[in-house]
């Protein structure tokens, strides 16, 4: 995401192994999305969201079996992250750092979690239950359960003023985060059997990658396809970096000259890294060799439906985009919505 918008929509001065899940003005006339309904943290698990009466679902059921292509979010929302875990999309909020699920077989959904009153920026689900969520300009990040909507745990992740935790990609061993404002990773270690544990370990950038301290850094993150390391975009200049985990040095992934212009969330799948290009409302599809050390951009995809999308969650044969819009004047009314697209 792109922290000049993200401040002016908020209104503020502003190893690894096994990849668990994945970080202009519109063409199409948005329609109206559901007003913002603050519903208790202990609402029914959002895995199974129900709405109405049993024949109403029935009805539903039959109806959407293909499955909507736009996910209508509260008005006024504001989301960046997105994160997909058992057929459930879950969205977070610039606004307050509010968690809003929705179904992907209906697109209906509702508020799950309250946030605390800070961004919730890039996300992603683990296989327990949890959803890692970075916390912008706030210097920390925080684990939701998906079920409840509880705040199981936060890490205060830097204490310095100039901050935005950006992004989180998923290790079997570690959560790693991004700071866009900072020269630097950051790894939060995860026990063995799953524990949520009071470590923090901030790893600086070193090697190729040159911070800028005038523009807007460190952005999406994902694994190597070999899994040994980490691989990072920086916005600023459209370069991939690859990112010794241990030592942080870096190395600029080799794209034969291709830069990944407003490149935003990446999302892994297999060898294929699909990059958001938010401000180019489109995704650039690279094929990366297994260490991550070299990458062809091999398509692109764009949509009528993106208006300045930031993040990607898979699903099937789809990918699910939410736009964050950055270019339209934020007010509790203005329409949001993700956008899902084939891959």
């Amino acid at each position: 995401m792109h922290k000049r918008h993200v401040m002016a929509a908020l209104g503020l001065p502003v190893l690894l192994m096994g990849l668990v899940s994945t970080s202009a003005a519109a063409t199409v006339a948005p329609a109206p999305g559901p007003a913002v309904v603050k519903h208790s943290v202990y609402d029914a698990p959002c895995d199974r969201i129900r709405f109405g009466d049993q024949q109403t679902s029935r009805q539903t059921s039959r109806q959407s079996r293909a499955f909507p292509t736009r996910i209508d979010l509260p008005n006024g929302f504001q989301p960046e992250g997105i994160a997909i875990s058992r057929g459930t999309a879950y969205f977070g909020s610039l606004v307050d750092g509010d968690i809003y699920a929705a179904t992907l077989r209906t697109g209906r959904g509702k508020l799950i979690s309250q946030g605390p009153g800070t961004p919730s920026v890039g996300l992603k689900a683990d296989n327990r239950g949890r959803l890692w969520i970075a916390g912008g300009s706030a210097g920390n990040a925080r684990v939701v359960d998906i079920r409840t909507g509880k705040i199981l745990k936060s890490y205060t992740l830097t204490t310095e003023t100039a901050t935005f935790v950006n992004d989180v990609v998923l290790s079997r061993t570690s959560a790693w985060f991004t700071d866009s404002s900072r020269p630097v990773v950051y790894q939060v270690p995860i026990g063995r059997h799953g524990q949520l544990l009071n470590q923090v370990r901030t790893v600086p950038l070193s090697g190729d990658y040159v911070h800028d301290p005038t523009g807007f850094n460190g952005n999406g993150i994902t694994l190597t396809p070999d899994r040994r390391a980490l691989i990072i975009v920086q916005s600023s200049t459209g370069f991939l970096f690859r990112v010794d985990p241990r030592t942080g040095v870096t190395k600029r992934v080799d794209l034969g000259g291709t830069l990944m212009t407003n490149g935003d969330g990446m999302l892994l799948l297999g060898r294929l890294l699909y990059v958001v290009q938010n401000f180019s409302n489109q995704v650039a599809v690279v094929r990366l060799d297994r260490a991550g050390t070299t990458g062809r951009q091999i398509r692109t995809i764009t949509d009528p439906g993106f208006d300045i999308p930031t993040t990607a969650a898979a699903f099937g044969s789809r990918l699910y985009l939410v736009n964050a819009r950055f270019s339209t004047p934020p007010t509790a009314t203005t329409p949001y919505w993700a956008t899902a697209v084939r891959r």
